[in-house]
């Protein structure tokens, strides 16, 4: 997928109390659900959604995941996950994501999906997310 084609998009979480550990940081753990969210958002910036896909038969299942952090996160800190879908092909799906605040590139994260059948099996993705579409 060429830089212009690339499907991107942006969410915005404030970090809560209930997120941080002990020394106040936004635990580990918890930047992988961020990715999650921001996925749906970007699945949801086009229309659809996990259920839509999930009740049309496709799973899709994390095969891969990779954080690396470059800067803490703090409780009622405002960031923005920058999502952008890396690359498809017939049954998975890349994303890369960059995690900033406050103009500070924080984290950035890479995982990787793949498309199942409601045995496990793996099948093609839906067209529609395998169609290179433009930022919206």
């Amino acid at each position: 997928m060429s830089e212009e084609q690339q499907v991107r998009g942006e969410t915005t979480i404030r970090v809560r109390y209930a997120e941080t550990d002990q020394m106040g940081l936004l635990h580990h753990a918890n930047y992988l659900i961020y990715f999650e969210q921001a996925r749906t958002e970007l699945l949801r910036s086009f229309g659809l959604s996990y259920r839509d896909l999930e009740d049309g038969g496709y799973l899709l299942v994390l095969t891969k995941v990779e954080v690396r952090y470059k800067r803490p996160a703090y409780y009622d800190d405002l960031l923005t996950i920058r999502t952008t879908v890396a690359k498809t092909t017939a049954v998975r799906i890349d994303h890369a994501y960059e995690v900033w605040r406050d103009g500070t590139l924080i984290a950035e994260g890479n995982t990787t999906l793949a498309c199942v059948d409601r045995e496990g099996r793996p099948q093609p993705l839906p067209d529609v997310l395998r169609a290179p579409r433009k930022e919206r």
